[in-house]
């Protein structure tokens, strides 16, 4: 991966932006498809929207989603700990022991998540899987109006984890569902840049995807696209104790995943197929029987039906603080996307035949 992409890639993954709390990504959406679209501006829920040939056709929409799960301060101790909610599908078991910044109006506080000591507990207590109100966290401060001075009620938090290199192009990081979605379509704007197509491209990422996929709702109704193109991340199911007779077999290293199911129209599916066996890019299969729980799923919905279609990154640990990809799976979902985009020409029928 060239270098500059990498490093807003990182950049990316490090910003804060817990669903409902985006505008750090998004500000770096913004600087990179200001290089690169022809338009760019952010909607009121706080989309990021970079237009590329606008008066082309098809109409087509990408979409990436730029939120993350989180946590949210909900109340203030008299002893000055924060009680908190998850932001989205967070796990109660992983979050004891992290650190934490609450990002509140004053800036960045840091924090440690904190829980009764296993020596505490009986073993009772030890089998129960501990929910977030047993835990709190901890900045330090000598009871409630101290830490009231520091963060208030209704502030975002993350966990602080950043960007790893693990081993040759193998990353982890805490917020690649869906930070490498949003890059990909990002990545993609910069390569179709450089080359002629027909089509009117709009490059989204798309904010609250983790509480109902409300930005990809109104981006597409606003952009009335007649194609769609959601990226977001998929299981991998390369380690130990994966049930791939439940879920398939998805690997990172073996290039992106295209999806088929019914929410998925069958004619620009296909047309991934092919561009990627022309292209000579690698890509890997998952069948999706019922709704694929990403943005493809409102996007097809919108108005009066649009075609859309699922580009996925294969990710290991979804939804913890060490979520684990392959940077050439990213590159290689990139390439694809402009491929497809780039094929797509004037009066082409997206009517399932």
């Amino acid at each position: 991966m060239r270098k500059e992409s990498l490093e807003f890639l990182k950049a990316l993954v490090e910003a804060p932006s817990p669903a409902g709390f985006e505008q750090p990504a998004q500000a770096l959406a913004r600087e990179w498809m200001g290089k690169y679209a022809a338009q760019v501006r952010t909607d009121v829920m706080g989309n990021v929207i970079g237009a590329l040939n606008p008066g082309g056709s098809p109409r087509v929409m990408l979409a990436g989603h730029v939120d993350e799960i989180g946590f949210m301060v909900r109340y203030i101790g008299d002893e000055g700990f924060l009680h908190f909610a998850p932001i989205g599908g967070v796990d109660p078991q992983l979050a004891p022991g992290h650190r934490v910044i609450v990002h509140s109006r004053r800036g960045p506080v840091r924090g440690v998540i904190g829980k009764k000591a296993i020596h505490m507990m009986d073993q009772e207590e030890r089998k129960k899987i501990l929910q977030f109100h047993q835990q709190w966290i901890d900045i330090g401060a000598h009871g409630r109006k101290a830490a009231e001075k520091r963060v208030a009620v209704g502030d975002p938090v993350t966990v602080e984890v950043g960007f790893q290199h693990l081993d040759q192009d193998i990353v982890a990081g805490r917020s690649f569902d869906n930070k490498c979605g949003a890059f990909v379509v990002c990545e993609a704007l910069r390569l179709l840049s450089r080359r002629k197509f027909n089509a009117a491209v709009y490059a989204v990422t798309t904010v609250q995807e983790e509480l109902g996929r409300r930005g990809a709702v109104t981006s597409a109704f606003g952009i009335e696209p007649q194609v769609g193109i959601a990226v977001d991340v998929d299981h991998a199911t390369d380690f130990p104790e994966a049930e791939k007779k439940k879920i398939g077999d998805r690997r990172l290293c073996a290039g992106p995943v295209l999806h088929r199911g019914a929410h998925l129209n069958p004619v620009l599916t296909d047309l991934l197929f092919k561009v990627a066996d022309e292209s000579k890019l690698p890509y890997q299969l998952c069948g999706n029987p019922s709704d694929t729980g990403t943005d493809a799923t409102v996007m097809q919905l919108s108005r009066a039906g649009v075609a859309t279609t699922l580009l996925s990154v294969p990710l290991r640990y979804m939804h913890t603080p060490v979520e684990v990809i392959s940077l050439s799976d990213v590159e290689n979902a990139a390439k694809l996307l402009a491929a497809v985009v780039a094929a797509l020409q004037p009066g082409m029928s997206f009517i399932p035949r």
